[in-house]
């Protein structure tokens, strides 16, 4: 009989805002309107390299004033860390009312 060997590299959530380096944010991102990833951060006391991005993508929503226009609410990213961990970050356009001034997230990693 043969056995099956299955995988636990299931994404763990986390949902935590992460501090990101001001100094290495990638401005050519920012020079189209976009977020600029920061190429280092923060997250519980460690600092975090991004190796490379393996995608990026945006989440949209409606306008908030019913004029039927959609808006980027957040801009994702998956990333491979110079660990070799996968960790999806996010970027909110605008902060909710009642969290922390924080717009960079860290989703799960994996």
């Amino acid at each position: 009989m043969k056995s099956v060997v299955t995988s636990s590299a299931q994404p763990r959530f986390i949902s935590e805002p992460i501090r990101p380096d001001g100094e290495t944010f990638d401005t050519a991102r920012m020079a189209v309107g976009g977020p600029g990833l920061p190429t280092r951060f923060r997250w519980k006391n460690e600092t975090i390299r991004i190796a490379r991005v393996l995608r990026t993508w945006r989440e949209t929503g409606p306008c908030d004033h019913g004029s039927g226009e959609a808006y980027v609410r957040k801009h994702w990213f998956e990333v491979v860390t110079d660990s070799g961990q996968t960790m999806t970050l996010y970027f909110e356009r605008r902060a909710r009312a009642g969290r922390t001034q924080s717009r960079w997230w860290l989703f799960t990693i994996q």
